[in-house]
């Protein structure tokens, strides 16, 4: 087998980049990401592109946040490894998949080459995800009224939840970053992202009964892409009463009513509360996402 050749590419040369088949359908759903040229990178034996990369981050962004496109051609594991491990950058890996792709053998076989490849390179499993796109004309949720929604300009208040919501968490991400560095550590990530976000200070809530007991936080959002559910979160106390589905319904419409055409939105596959208030609340999974941790 001939040597490989890795290297970054420019402006110029997107159509090698585009060079390898795309079965898992990444064309379609980056058609709204923005990938610096020089944070795209490509494998090379005898001139042809047997894997290729795109590291990802906002546009102010010194460095890239994840890597959310990856390919590795049939019989080239080693190479999507390399293309991994010379990267400048170790950052999370994001591997985002046709929904029910394990009951699709050609997209199941292109999605394990790619686990391979990434478990080659010191890659771990941290965890799957359901993507979900609402549009209008789904209709929007029931809007509950039993909460009153304030906004709150001191960012501790926020923190203060952020911790108490984090103290019980499905989240994954939460809980690999309380591994590190404890619940302090989980919430302050979650509030330096709603700050990275694009979108108004102004939008973030804080939901109350109507008596004025805390009930949590739902953070409506624009990433780079566009709108999206930011933030559910509800107090350990106040859980078991169904305000989950309270608080998404308020985001979704709260984002609708600012002209919102669509709205992303994640969770957890493992996280079945949030799943299902997601499915009540009329959001369809359009893809799923696998986490890979470096």
């Amino acid at each position: 087998m001939t040597d490989l050749v890795i290297r970054s590419l420019d402006d110029s040369e997107a159509a090698l980049f585009d060079a390898l088949p795309d079965p898992l359908g990444h064309h379609e759903t980056h058609r709204r990401t923005r990938h610096r040229p020089d944070w795209r990178r490509v494998a090379l034996r005898d001139g042809r592109v047997v894997a290729r990369g795109a590291w990802w981050g906002g546009p102010d962004d010194p460095e890239p946040v994840n890597i959310n496109w990856f390919d590795v051609a049939e019989g080239e594991t080693e190479a999507g490894a390399e293309l991994l491990r010379t990267a400048p950058w170790r950052v999370e890996l994001e591997l985002t998949l046709p929904s029910g792709w394990r009951e699709h053998a050609p997209a199941r076989a292109a999605a394990e080459t790619r686990f391979a490849a990434a478990r080659t390179a010191g890659y771990d499993l941290l965890v799957e995800r359901f993507l979900y796109r609402w549009t209008p004309d789904l209709g929007l949720p029931p809007r509950p009224t039993r909460l009153v929604y304030d906004p709150e300009p001191d960012d501790a208040v926020f923190l203060d939840a952020l911790r108490r919501i984090h103290s019980a968490t499905l989240d994954q991400h939460a809980l690999l970053a309380i591994d590190k560095g404890g619940v302090d550590l989980a919430a302050r990530e979650e509030l330096d992202f709603f700050h990275w976000c694009p979108s108004p200070r102004e939008w973030w809530r804080v939901a109350r009964t109507p008596g004025g007991d805390a009930v949590g936080i739902h953070i409506p959002a624009h990433n780079p892409s566009g709108p999206c559910i930011g933030f559910i979160g509800v107090l350990p106390e106040q859980r078991g009463h169904g305000y989950a589905y309270d608080l998404l319904a308020e985001c979704t419409h709260f984002l609708a009513e600012r002209g919102a055409d669509f709205i992303a939105a994640a969770t957890d596959r493992g996280n079945t509360p949030m799943a299902a208030h997601f499915e009540r609340a009329g959001f369809p999974v359009v893809r799923e996402r696998i986490c890979f941790s470096p």
